[in-house]
This record gives structure tokens, sequence and C-alpha cells, in this order.
């Protein structure tokens, strides 16, 4: 059995990862960090756990255990692990944003792999040590990888797409209050969200020379889960050669379904998948992407990363069912 801590256990992707890892078959959670709740039973906030995970939180670690997952708020993760040693032989995946740009990725002789399968999954084999992509950055990199992987984003992105509430983290604000939040629409971060850094960089990695313009509008949804994402952008090659890259880049991707048909937002939902849909608009290709935002933006491509750093099948506990309707 793998044993796994979670640090900063009583927030959303940590919610979401005790639900997955309950029913990972390899999974043992070894403890469950939160300050804030040491001693409370891990149920009395994740509530839906009552009956099936009789664990209270600690405010103490087990620096042995074979892998971390930090859920801690952004910027916090460096912080932690300056106070926290862990074995030599521990992974940590870390959730939060502080090691994903390749300038951070370097801490106290560790090296942070940047965790997107669909990029990196041969580098997430050999890592000891994961930074977890943004909900955001999955949306839209898994939208476009197949493009830059062919030499094709010659042309400025153009990028819509709207997230959940569950988005904004557990704790409440202005804008994730229920009261505002239903019925109700709005953008934000235009063309500045967090998570364009580490879009570039991939783009980059796979495009010698990408200097293209990404205009980005990220808005906030009135649901509680999921990211619909809708890009366009000129492409000089056929609409059906086109359609045969994504399909060839994605072929071996178990978490990645390629689509001419419309697509929605429930296809995802409660799945560690990534639905994307193609289709032609005159000159421009206009490409929809729709993932969960807590499980193949968060959570579920945590545990993918780790079932890959540990040689595991990759889809091990993460064959979830859609919301559906």
């Amino acid at each position: 059995m793998i044993n796994i801590g979670i640090i900063g256990g009583s927030g959303y992707t940590a919610g979401e990862l005790l639900r997955l890892l309950a029913n990972h078959p390899q999974a043992n959670i070894d403890f469950v960090y939160s300050t804030t709740n040491a001693g409370s039973p891990v149920a009395s906030v994740h509530q839906d756990l009552f009956g099936d995970l009789e664990l209270n939180f600690t405010d103490t670690v087990n620096p042995n255990v074979d892998v971390v997952f930090l859920c801690l708020g952004h910027g916090k993760s460096i912080a932690f692990l300056e106070a926290s040693l862990f074995s030599e032989s521990t992974r940590i995946i870390d959730l939060g944003d502080d090691f994903r740009l390749e300038k951070d990725a370097a801490f106290n002789g560790k090296s942070f792999v940047y965790g997107l399968p669909e990029l990196n999954k041969n580098q997430i084999k050999q890592a000891q040590y994961i930074a977890n992509p943004g909900c955001f950055a999955t949306a839209i990199q898994l939208a476009l990888l197949p493009l830059v992987a062919n030499g094709l984003l010659n042309n400025e992105v153009h990028i819509n797409a709207t997230t959940g509430s569950t988005g904004a983290g557990v704790q409440p604000s202005a804008t994730s209050h229920h009261p505002w939040r239903i019925g109700n629409m709005s953008h934000y971060k235009a063309f500045e969200h967090q998570h364009m850094g580490e879009i570039i960089q991939s783009l980059g990695q796979l495009q010698n020379g990408f200097n293209q313009e990404v205009l980005f509008i990220p808005n906030r949804g009135d649901f509680t889960r999921g990211i619909f994402a809708t890009l366009y952008t000129k492409v000089s090659k056929s609409f059906d050669k086109v359609t045969a890259l994504y399909e060839d880049y994605y072929s071996n991707q178990p978490f990645v379904r390629v689509t001419t048909d419309s697509i929605h937002l429930k296809l995802a939902v409660q799945t560690n998948k990534c639905f994307i849909s193609l289709e032609q608009k005159g000159d421009y290709l206009l490409i929809t992407s729709v993932i969960d935002n807590l499980i193949k933006g968060a959570s579920g491509q945590a545990i993918q990363n780790m079932n890959l750093m540990l040689g595991l099948e990759e889809t091990t506990g993460l064959q979830l069912k859609a919301t559906g309707f």
C-alpha cells in the first residue's frame, strides 16, 4: 500500500483528494494535516465522507510517508517545506503554484517537474517532486498542445473560459458568496491571470520561438464546479488534417477525448477527463475544452501524477462517471 499524507486538509482540493484516495485500491491515508481542525474528525469538515473515512485531522506529520500532497494556499508551500522535513524517499506533489514556473522549480536541492501528464509524462515517471498544474492552465493547454507540437500555433489565440465557484477556494469572498454568484456572471484578471505564465511556458516548450499573443479572459460562472473554455485561432492546415493531428496526439492519453461534435460541461464534471471539440469557422479553428476544475484541474490530476511516479496504471482510482444530468 502507498502511505499518503495530505497537508492543508480542510479545503476543496484536499476534500476531493480524500474522496478519490478513499477508493484508490493502493492508497492508505496515513494523516490529514490541518492546524485549525486538529483532533476533529475529517468527516466533520468533509461530511460526505461520514462512515467512509474514520480519521481525525492532526497538526503533526509523519515524515516517512510515501507521498505527500500539498493542498495549501498559493505561495504557502515553500514556507511549509522549509519548516517540515520529509524523508529522502518521500514524493511530494504540490497543488499550489509555488513551483510551476521553470524559474521557481528548484528548491533546497529539490527539482519540481511540471505535472501535466499529456506534456511531460516521461519526466513525471522519473520525478520525485511534482508541481501540479493550475485548473485554467490544464484546460487551455490541453486545447492547444497538438497545435504547438506540430508548429502550427502561428497566430494570436483568443480564449474565453468560465469556472465554477469552487475555483475560488473554500474561504468565502465577495465574489464567491452565494447570493452574489447565483444568477450572475463576471470576468476577472482579463489578460493577466496567474496561470498565463505556465501556459506560455508549456507552449514554448513544444514550439521553439513561440511568441504569439495569448489573450485570455477568465469568467466566474453561476455553478459550483467545472471549466468551460473556448479558444480560436487561425491555422494554416485543413480542418481534416488538424483533427487528425489532435486524434494522434491524444491517442495514448486515457483521459482526453477529441470530437468534432458539440460538447457541454457535464460530460466532464466529476471525472478526470478533458473533452475537446474542434470546429472550423471560416479561417478560424474553434476549440472547446471542458474539465472538472477540482479533479482533472487539481486533485484527480495529482493522483494521475502519483500513479505515474509509482509505476501504477495511470487510470488507477480515476475511473469515474460524469454527472450526466
